[in-house]
């Protein structure tokens, strides 16, 4: 069987599956979550392959595919099909994304300047090794300016639509490379400079640090600038931790043509500033991510970090709609604040979930305590930052049903 069968065969199962009625259903009640109307909980479990066990599923050796670029479509294909097997409330939309070739370097050389990190083993830790040595370094630094290889992006589009076109709708997505954490400041920030050291700045170098701060929310802006200029936002170039839907917002779908970015829902996080303090938080991070991510209609913020006496803070951002609630926040308080102004992503421990033995009733009680605490409040149960399910994938499942028989949901 040759790659283009595989993945056509693939998309076929996708396409059918996107057209069930229960993502009509969920698309409903995302909407109402994120208008901030009454639902039951919403529940989702995600993964990608930043994760150790989707490495183990779902790696190359996993595909059959030998073309690089049908492998990454036949992962796309399997990846949401095992989603569909899940049962969550996430939801499954019916076209394909194809990004855009950018000539915006990427991760590792966005700000014009190498960011390393030294050597780990498979699933293992890492250290920063940052650029910016010392502040004469931030001579270095270059904008990081929005642009698109034509040519390269129009062989893709060709290549992708002769194997899947008539099959599948295919979404082109040009958006810039400044969006989600490559907008936060704060994930590039300690990737430039280094996460200790970030912290000893705010005491010893402020002055520096607000300047490195400040290049840093100008370049973020241009990119936005030039993209937005250039017609490149689109509706697909949201973006969130959980489905974006909302009454006040456009409903999404592929190749929607031009955007701006106050059509659009943006995600904000400062993971590294989990042990700095709210004063310093506000001051070192939000007042810089506040210009970005105004711009945008709605935006979400957090990940893993733990914004339990952080809330007050986020209060500044008018158009804040969902806060996320980590492992390591307290969700009693959390609820206490977040009340029902927005939506409470609750993040429960996935080691106590899935990673780490299958206990049915202390997974049950740890949910029924979050549900009984965030009562009040728009809830959102979603298990994320899963490593390992132990070689069993189908715990995913279960989860999902228990959480459901918890929730009623």
């Amino acid at each position: 069987m040759n790659d283009i069968t595989i993945v056509r065969e693939l998309a076929k199962q996708y396409l059918d599956i996107c057209s069930d009625q229960v993502y009509q259903e969920r698309r409903a009640l995302w909407t109402r979550k994120n208008s901030l109307q009454k639902t039951r909980p919403l529940i989702i479990a995600s993964f990608g392959m930043w994760n150790v066990w989707c490495q183990e599923v779902f790696g190359d050796h996993a595909m059959q595919c030998s073309d690089p670029f049908y492998r990454e479509q036949e992962r796309f294909f399997k990846m949401k099909l095992f989603q569909h097997e899940i049962g969550d409330d996430q939801l499954l939309d019916p076209w394909i994304t194809l990004r855009a070739s950018l000539t915006t370097p990427g991760w590792d050389n966005l700000w014009g300047v190498h960011t390393g990190t030294t050597e780990k083993e498979f699933g293992g830790s890492w250290q920063y090794d940052p650029p910016l040595k010392n502040w004469d370094d931030m001579a270095k630094l270059k904008l990081p300016h929005h642009g698109i290889d034509e040519e390269a992006t129009r062989q893709n589009i060709n290549k992708l639509q002769d194997a899947l076109g008539d099959i599948i709708t295919i979404n082109i997505d040009r958006g810039p490379a400044c969006l989600a954490f490559m907008s936060d400041i704060s994930t590039m920030l300690c990737k430039l400079r280094g996460l200790e050291q970030v912290m000893i700045d705010m005491y010893e170098s402020p002055e520096e640090l607000h300047q490195l701060l400040a290049f840093m929310r100008d370049g973020i802006l241009t990119n936005h600038n030039e993209a937005e200029a250039a017609g490149d936002f689109s509706l697909t170039d949201s973006s969130s931790q959980e489905p974006f839907y909302c009454d006040d917002m456009e409903i999404l779908k592929p190749n929607s043509g031009t955007r701006k970015i106050n059509e659009l829902w943006g995600f904000a996080a400062a993971q590294e500033f989990t042990l700095i303090s709210p004063d310093m938080h506000d001051e070192f991070m939000l007042q810089y991510q506040m210009p970005i991510y105004r711009r945008f209609k709605h935006t979400s913020y957090g990940c893993c970090e733990n914004l339990t006496n952080k809330i007050d803070i986020l209060r500044q951002l008018p158009n804040l709609r969902v806060i996320a609630v980590a492992p390591t926040a307290d969700v009693g308080k959390c609820a206490e604040q977040i009340k029902d102004d927005y939506v409470f992503s609750w993040r429960p421990n996935p080691t106590d979930m899935v990673c780490c033995g299958w206990n049915e009733s202390a997974i049950k009680k740890t949910i029924s305590e979050g549900c009984e605490a965030a009562k009040d409040c728009h809830l959102v149960i979603h298990l994320k930052d899963i490593e390992t399910v132990e070689g069993d994938p189908t715990r995913l499942r279960r989860w999902v049903e228990l959480v459901r028989s918890v929730t009623n949901g």
